[in-house]
């Protein structure tokens, strides 16, 4: 053959190597997500891609055929075609026993080249770029070819296979989504703008439902606000007008011995009605729902949506009332800094970009929002930072108590009857994060 038919073949071979490389990265790459639904839009080749990933052997066995076949060819071609002329070449400039070798070494490398640049790496880069539209695109040509080198495909699969079997190697892919993936979405798309911070923010909470309990957004014990059955007018009213909540909880004698709950709202009426208001029976209390410490946020919102309740009663395994949550104690949960409460509520006050004012009740969950921490230790053994002080200094702590963890300093700043108030927590910028907690009480 001459030149120009060598030529001419060769770069149809680079065409043909081209073609499958960009393919085979393409059915690699296209995410079933977005096959799924273009598929579900009613585009029939995305169907048939998500069948070709679901039994990708016959397909990479054909392509390894194809791609091996084309390079053999085309190195005994491209051999053959350029080596005299490389030959002729270098007799111009050296006349010795190494021309015919060094003439060979040419050819190889201009042939090598040529395939590893356009039949190889472009289209691989190429397939990266929209690998669902390529697939899509080149799913009709490439089930052909895969008829065409069945025999020989499904003698190689046969013998991997066995190979497989014999080396206990598990073929199967997980295709499961796990919350790490979701996640790593996640970030990917807030770096590139598609998501904004808030909105991170927002999707991060919502996943978290399935893991922070009802304790961590609950209204504690201690700062429930409840009713008696042989509570005062004055002393109802009174509550109404410095506590603006909705539902207020009713109780035999004390907080343990729950009755039921009162709307704000039935209480109004009465008032404008002219009735009396501390004469609770059953058209006033409505029947409350009891919880479980135990539960996960998400647990207690399928509890909400069943019972058609906003309110609940949070027990412990004694049968002891812990505090009580609300639908909107949740949405608080997820939607975070654009719900943020008046000062005098509020847990965590930034005093300064290295010092935070925090009440010793915040939830962890919290507190490692709005420190940045990932991690903290053996954070199943408590729900609050006063947890955290007492698990890691193992007594009820003082004022000035410090506890020194990730380059931050816990310190005790007020206790009212063995309660930790509140916290002075420092960054401490000068010092190197440290890999373990250290302790020390001042007071001592």
């Amino acid at each position: 053959m001459s030149l120009f038919q060598n030529i001419v073949i060769i770069l149809l071979l680079i065409i043909g190597g081209g073609f499958l490389s960009l393919t085979e990265i393409a059915f690699a790459g296209a995410r079933k997500v977005k096959l799924k639904i273009l598929a579900e839009a009613g585009e029939i080749r995305a169907q048939k891609v998500l069948d070709l990933q679901g039994n990708s052997a016959d397909f990479f066995a054909a392509s390894q055929i194809g791609m091996n076949a084309i390079a053999i060819l085309g190195g005994i071609l491209g051999e053959a075609a350029f080596r005299p002329y490389f030959v002729n070449f270098v007799d111009r400039f050296y006349d010795g026993p190494l021309t015919q070798p060094i003439g060979f070494a040419l050819s190889f490398t201009l042939v090598t080249s040529l395939f590893i640049l356009f039949a190889d790496l472009m289209p691989k880069r190429l397939a990266m770029i929209a690998p669902e539209k390529i697939a899509i695109a080149v799913i009709n040509p490439i089930q052909i070819f895969i008829i065409i080198c069945r025999p020989l495909a499904f003698f190689i699969n046969a013998i991997a296979n066995v190979l497989f079997r014999l080396f206990k190697i598990n073929t199967k892919r997980d295709d499961n989504i796990t919350f790490d993936d979701i996640s790593a979405v996640m970030d990917a798309g807030a770096q590139a703008g598609v998501l904004q911070k808030q909105e991170h923010h927002f999707i991060e909470n919502v996943f978290e439902l399935e893991e922070r309990n009802v304790p961590s957004s609950m209204t504690t014990r201690e700062n429930v606000i409840f009713f008696t059955l042989i509570e005062s007018e004055e002393s109802i009213r009174q509550k109404l007008a410095e506590f603006p909540y909705s539902k207020f909880l009713v109780c035999n004698h004390n907080i343990d011995d729950v009755i039921g709950y009162v709307d704000t709202k039935d209480l109004l009426v009465r008032i404008l009605n002219n009735q009396k208001i501390n004469q609770l029976n059953e058209s006033t209390i409505r029947n409350v729902l009891t919880i479980p410490d135990t539960l996960t946020l998400s647990e207690l919102l399928d509890r909400f949506r069943s019972s058609k309740e906003k309110f609940a009663v949070v027990i412990n395994e004694y049968a002891l009332v812990v505090g009580v949550i609300t639908l909107s104690d949740i949405m608080i949960t997820v939607m975070g800094d654009w719900v943020t409460p008046t000062d005098e509520d509020q847990q965590i006050i930034k005093r300064d970009e290295n010092s935070w004012l925090i009440e010793g009740s915040t939830p962890i969950e919290d507190l490692k929002h709005a420190l940045g921490i990932d991690e903290m230790p053996d954070d199943e053994s408590y729900e609050t930072l006063a947890g955290f002080m007492m698990y890691r200094l193992r007594k009820i702590p003082r004022p000035a108590d410090t506890v020194i963890f990730n380059d931050y300093k816990f310190e005790v700043v007020d206790v009212d009857h063995f309660k930790i108030d509140q916290l002075l927590v420092t960054r401490l910028n000068s010092i190197t994060p440290l890999a373990t907690e250290e302790s020390k009480n001042n007071s001592e």
